[in-house]
């Protein structure tokens, strides 16, 4: 809607057309250029532009951040399951909507929680070992897998900790090994 503001004879005739109030009018500046947004990635400095991978850092809050959404969203669901199967026959509904607030609540917290550190180790131990040895390929993975199941069951004792370093070592393998061939057959 226009502002209009009215002249000063105006005023006094009723009938006299008003003008209408453009704030804009003096930009000049074709609207259409604001929006025509670039498609690649902006870069300030060429070193960032050469980089083929993220940051330790951007992986750190990359992998911890996707593993706590997963983790929460798949706890939530789990305790929503959870707060279902424990209504009882004479819950009313704000009772049963409760429980299943409750539950829900409690299992995505704590899963969230669980795969958040693990992401966060993986992130860890991928970046130093990345750092270590100088290169970027699929074996930095695959041991950061091994190194982070291994680590974060190491206080349950050492049996735990190898049966998990080999669980996370074989996923990672398994994610990176199914991401190279989704690269390579299914055309995007």
């Amino acid at each position: 809607m226009a502002y209009q503001t009215p002249d000063r004879d105006s005023e006094s005739d009723p009938k006299t057309p008003t003008r209408l109030y453009n704030p804009y009018k003096d930009l000049e500046v074709p609207i259409r250029n604001l929006y025509q947004l670039p498609t690649s990635p902006e870069y300030l400095f060429v070193e960032e532009a050469r980089r083929k991978r993220r940051s330790w850092g951007e992986n750190l809050t990359f992998y911890t951040g996707c593993g706590y959404l997963a983790g929460a969203v798949g706890g939530a669901t789990a305790g929503l399951v959870e707060g279902v199967k424990s209504f009882e026959s004479g819950d009313t509904a704000k009772l049963r909507i409760n429980r299943v607030l409750n539950s829900s609540g409690h299992a995505g917290r704590a899963w969230g929680n669980r795969l958040g550190v693990i992401g966060l180790l993986y992130a860890g131990i991928e970046s130093g070992i990345e750092a270590a040895r100088d290169t970027d390929d699929v074996w930095n993975s695959v041991a950061a897998g091994l190194g982070t199941g291994a680590l974060y069951r190491a206080a349950r004792g050492v049996r735990s900790a190898a049966v998990a370093g080999a669980v996370g070592g074989v996923v990672v393998g398994v994610a990176v090994t199914a991401k190279q061939a989704l690269k390579r057959y299914v055309p995007i």
